[in-house]
């Protein structure tokens, strides 16, 4: 399938499958064979190989739910910005932004069958090293257990897994870029593969960095009233500085990890910062981009729960009625904010969530990706779109039919250590 490189041609092509851009496509819409293409490497794989189950809504989660105590706010309130939209945190250091230009920008569509890139599988090559320990939420400032949004019977202290993997690449004492996963381990696996393969890649333009991986489990639950929900799809920065405060400090003082590499750190600059996730963790990854740019720029998103998912209870509802749909509809925040220097990557299947139902739902995948992308793209950001055919909300054979491609676009630009 082509690069489809203008709006119209998209436009054209989504109207002759059947699909509505106002309210997702219509049952039965198919395409030719899945291939996109697009200057951040051609999406191959085996033809007609389909790997793995559906993808998981709601990833690994971590143990029984809870809430986060001690509740922060982004809320701008009158005169903080266009739309209420809060204040971006302080920028701290200011680092040096490139631009790679627009290779790779645009929108893409993949049908049937699905494969798995060649740079998604174990392909003999070195093997970094892989740790796993877990985090107590009694020990946490921001996700306790405790966060009156939540249901009564998820009050309560839990568990939450963390996953490391560290490349055979990097070098100990570099400063690490990092790519943070949510709904941990979620796309680890494939994630490890591909930097296996693409950080020794000869071809400059298909190399990846030496990145370190940090998979982080949910707090469990999904929807209004569970800690994935309060976690992913609250309009803050609070998931973010948890983040930032308390996983990666965790992973730095982690016994295994400094025996391994005593000398490991994160970079701080926000160009050598991404995180990917699907559903809610795609709204996660999107706000921690939105609500702390100075941590984060590199945002990937498959089915984003870019909706009014947001507990209405929440003191954010205050500044964000609607939630995530607020980004592109209603407050409009993409659209009356100045622009941000994030690069953001997008998916949307035919069949997601919601795919039939009305704006005023203001529950459907389909609208609410399409229009984020339309309003990304008008605002001058460097984004990615990825409308793929016949499949589902967070299919997984869309992670393995574009995954690669979707790091090697995602990390352009970022300047070697």
């Amino acid at each position: 399938m082509a690069d489809l490189r203008t709006r119209t041609h998209w436009f054209v092509l989504l109207t002759a499958l059947g699909c509505s851009t106002s309210s997702g496509p219509k049952p039965g819409a198919t395409g030719a064979a899945g291939q996109a293409t697009g200057a951040a490497g051609a999406t191959t794989g085996a033809a007609g190989q389909t790997t793995g189950a559906a993808g998981d809504s709601s990833g690994a989660a971590g143990s029984a739910s809870g809430a986060a105590g001690d509740q922060q706010t982004d809320a701008g309130g009158a005169g903080s910005g266009a739309a209420g939209q809060a204040p971006d945190q302080d920028a701290g250091p200011m680092f040096p932004i490139g631009d790679p230009g627009t290779t790779g920008d645009g929108e893409l569509m993949i049908a049937p069958p699905y494969g798995t890139q060649p740079d998604l599988k174990d392909n003999g090559n070195p093997k970094g090293k892989s740790f796993h320990f877990v985090m107590n939420s009694a020990d946490s400032k921001l996700f306790k257990g405790d966060d009156p949004t939540l249901m009564a019977a998820n009050m309560h202290t839990f568990m939450r897994g963390v996953d490391v993997y560290v490349p055979a690449q990097y070098k100990d004492g570099t400063p690490a870029p990092v790519l943070v996963i949510q709904d941990g381990p979620g796309e680890l696996s494939l994630v490890k593969n591909a930097l296996d393969n693409l950080t020794i890649s000869k071809d400059p333009a298909r190399k990846l960095p030496a990145f370190v991986v940090v998979a982080i489990a949910n707090g469990g639950g999904d929807g209004r009233g569970s800690e994935r929900g309060l976690e992913y799809d609250t309009m803050s920065g609070k998931y973010a500085d948890f983040v930032e405060t308390e996983v990666f400090p965790a992973v730095l003082a982690n016994a295994q990890v400094k025996a391994a590499y005593p000398n490991l750190s994160f970079t701080p600059n926000p160009e050598g910062r991404a995180t990917l996730g699907c559903s809610s963790g795609g709204a996660a990854a999107m706000s921690m981009g939105w609500f702390r740019p100075n941590l984060f720029h590199r945002i990937i998103t498959y089915s984003a729960t870019l909706v009014a998912q947001q507990n209405a209870t929440a003191p954010e509802a205050m500044s964000f009625p609607d939630g995530a749909w607020d980004y592109h509809s209603n407050l409009m925040l993409v659209q009356t904010n100045p622009r941000k220097d994030l690069r953001v990557f997008l998916n949307c299947n035919q069949m997601d969530n919601g795919a039939t139902s009305t704006d005023a739902s203001m529950h459907n995948w389909v609208t609410a990706n399409t229009r984020m992308d339309a309003a990304l793209k008008a605002k001058g950001y460097h984004d990615r779109f990825v409308y793929a055919a016949g499949v589902g909300h967070c299919d997984y054979n869309v992670r393995t039919q574009t995954l690669a491609d979707t790091l090697v676009w995602m990390w352009q630009g970022y300047p070697p250590p």
